[in-house]
């Protein structure tokens, strides 16, 4: 009874004194819709990240020729390495039993034709399976058969972005182009993947049979990369320990330094969830600043009001109520606007969370436990600030404040 007459109280107290009570509070809606926002962008940031990498593959493992670098936020090769071969990629699959599935790859920067038109473009030589190993998916047409790639044809699958910029509106399926001077039949075109970590085009693309790539275009014994698939995530440290052993030992390095790079998707997912997670929280303690801010001014508001209401805590304390009544009469205000600034601010953070999503300003994944957290630290706000009028308050001698003037 004494808590719901200290509600009632309290409630009628804030109604007296409307827009002071809406200026103590906007901070603290502010502070927690702030945190909503933040958090909400941040999650969106991060999904949209971990989605780009997820999309490179399944389980996969890169083994790169030499060692690479990141320059201006992306992975280079420093030099060109002629070990990585063929031959190395069947020792993959063939003695390395956590791995799945494995893909020697050849890239180069080429100049691709059709009738009038020309584009620029990565031309990457793979054996079938790698498309499969890269996630890759058909919008038209076929893929390329193991007899083809062994027989060396002139069959090409082109990427999104390839075939707009070449061949505009039309449908590349069955049509003839020339990568360099060497013609290719078009038999499919890929479905749209998007872009990846590094922000490169995984649709700027012509995939050709390695064979053809290796014999009839670049004229090489070498590849840059092996896609390799693990058996499943779980496996994928094991796998690639396996596939640094091996590579090792076939190209007899001993001490020195290894010519090969390996990029474990597993390690990939975890670095870019640490980095977008991290961000997230600095976004988040940031937007929580006003929450303090919301706080001082609750701060300020409870003390005016324990100025104001000097004789009234007198004539109770006459009447026989305890010093910790008048506290927690106190503390239960400040407590008040604290919890309905949270709540607004809930909802004015969730409202925006959804339209800047909507909109497609940002990506937006809102976290029902930041939602939680930002009220619950409002609540906790608000009883931080009104500990020190409260107890102000409750100190008063009641003779003083029936002194006062009311």
């Amino acid at each position: 009874m004494r808590l719901t007459r200290n509600l009632v109280l309290s409630f009628e107290i804030l109604a007296a004194h409307g827009l002071r009570t809406l200026l103590s509070v906007a901070g603290i809606v502010v502070g927690v819709a702030a945190i909503i926002l933040m958090v909400s962008i941040g999650r969106g940031a991060e999904e949209r990240i971990l989605a780009r990498v997820r999309q490179m593959g399944t389980n996969l493992i890169v083994v790169n020729a030499g060692q690479t670098s990141l320059v201006a936020g992306r992975q280079r090769q420093v030099s060109t390495v002629k070990t990585l071969l063929p031959s190395d990629a069947q020792a993959v699959a063939r003695e390395c039993p956590s791995v799945a599935q494995v893909c020697p790859v050849t890239v180069k920067k080429m100049k691709v034709y059709w009738e009038g038109e020309t584009a620029v473009t990565g031309v990457v030589g793979m054996a079938p399976q790698g498309l499969s190993i890269r996630g890759y998916r058909l919008a038209a047409g076929r893929e390329f058969d193991p007899e083809e790639n062994r027989a060396a044809r002139r069959v090409a699958i082109v990427g999104a972005t390839t075939a707009k910029n070449l061949f505009g509106g039309n449908d590349p399926v069955g049509h003839e182009m020339r990568l360099g001077r060497v013609p290719f039949e078009v038999v499919g075109v890929l479905a749209p993947k998007g872009a990846d970590p590094n922000g490169a085009d995984q649709d700027d693309l012509v995939v050709v049979p390695l064979e053809t790539a290796m014999h009839r275009l670049l004229n090489v014994t070498y590849v840059q990369a092996i896609y390799v698939q693990a058996v499943s995530g779980n496996e994928m440290g094991r796998a690639e320990a396996e596939i640094d052993d091996l590579l090792h030992q076939r190209h007899r390095l001993g001490t020195k330094d290894d010519d090969f790079t390996i990029l474990n998707q597993a390690v990939l997912l975890e670095t870019e969830r640490q980095a977008s997670q991290s961000l997230t929280l600095l976004t988040g303690a940031v937007a929580g600043i006003s929450l303090i801010v919301g706080g001082v001014g609750i701060l300020a508001v409870m003390l005016i009001s324990v100025r104001e209401r000097t004789h009234e805590i007198g004539l109770r304390r006459a009447v026989g109520a305890r010093r910790r009544d008048i506290r927690n009469q106190f503390l239960l205000e400040s407590s008040l606007l604290a919890g309905l600034g949270g709540a607004v601010g809930v909802g004015v953070g969730v409202a925006l969370s959804f339209a800047v999503s909507h909109l497609g300003y940002w990506d937006a994944v809102i976290s029902w436990p930041a939602v939680a957290a930002g009220f619950l630290f409002s609540v906790t706000v608000g009883v931080i600030f009104g500990l020190y009028p409260a107890t102000r308050a409750a100190r008063l001698q009641p003779i003083e404040a029936l002194r006062a003037e009311s």
